[in-house]
């Protein structure tokens, strides 16, 4: 199992994703001999898990049954263990585009956090990619070193312990594009510039506040960047259901086309798919800004 590449059976050491229900899911460490606690019943690991599909439906202790997923950024993103603020899937879709991704990309990140942006920016790389991330705070890094290693993504990536503000990304003329979410990201945009290949690329600054975004702005703009744009994304679902709508009452239908006194029972109304807008919705998350290095 890997976060990056598919494996159809599930096997010892793998993490899988437990799914109970649309809003119930656990990511579960597979181990010989070990069990996991549901509200369905016991999932014992030998004899329920290993050598099963990927997919499968496995029935638990008490008769209920959940199903084992294997594992991806966006099931991580729902299921991970939070030691900072996140960014969802709404944002990563975008960040991963408008900085373009590809695979063999290499990629510069501060902070890693709890690693959400990370393992989706590993999928888009891979296989022959590299992500360098920056953690300051030593135990988050240490950590998140720790899950790359158990994702079994550890040779894609590089984590490193220090303030890239003063201490930059530890690379020199090697990304092709640079993520920051940090609280002063102006203060390290001289180093995304020089982490960045000579050749250009794209950059990428989430902030809450729009004060941060024009000190952001600014210090691109004096260090050579163009291209700049700053958006928000907000995810609006919409519902779809069945109604039912009258029709009007035209009288009787005189082209009978025929002899026959069948009576036919009008039809009083039709069925159709509609959608509805929701009543609440996620409000603001930050602004993204993105900028575009030069060919230098």
């Amino acid at each position: 199992m890997s976060f990056v590449e598919y494996s159809d059976l599930v096997r010892d050491g793998d993490v899988a994703i437990v799914y109970l229900g649309h809003e119930s899911m656990m990511p579960v460490k597979v181990r010989h001999g070990a069990q996991t606690q549901t509200r369905y019943g016991v999932i014992r690991h030998s004899s329920d898990l290993i050598g099963r599909r990927y997919g499968s439906k496995v029935t638990c202790s008490k008769g209920g049954w959940v199903h084992v997923l294997h594992p991806t950024p966006e099931l991580w993103t729902v299921n991970l263990p939070h030691r900072t603020q996140i960014l969802y899937t709404t944002d990563i879709a975008t960040i991963t585009m408008m900085l373009e991704l590809k695979p063999g990309a290499v990629v510069c990140e501060s902070g890693t956090g709890s690693g959400s942006l990370s393992h989706a920016i590993l999928r888009s790389i891979a296989p022959s990619g590299h992500l360098h991330t920056v953690e300051f705070h030593q135990q988050r890094a240490e950590k998140a070193a720790e899950e790359f290693k158990e994702h079994r993504v550890d040779r894609m990536v590089t984590v490193r312990n220090q303030d890239v503000c003063k201490d930059g990304f530890g690379v020199t003329g090697v990304a092709d594009a640079v993520f920051l979410d940090i609280p002063s990201p102006w203060e390290a945009v001289r180093h995304a510039k020089t982490a960045m290949k000579r050749q250009g690329g794209r950059v990428c600054s989430f902030s809450p506040c729009i004060e941060q975004v024009q000190k952001t702005c600014e210090a691109l703009v004096d260090e050579g960047f163009e291209e700049f744009s700053t958006l928000e994304v907000l995810l609006r679902v919409h519902d779809v259901r069945t109604v039912y709508l009258p029709l009007p009452d035209f009288g009787p239908d005189t082209d009978d086309g025929g002899d026959d006194d069948t009576e036919t029972l009008p039809q009083t109304s039709v069925s159709l798919k509609a959608t509805t807008l929701p009543r609440e919705m996620p409000g603001h998350t930050g602004y993204l800004t993105f900028a575009t290095k030069p060919r230098t």
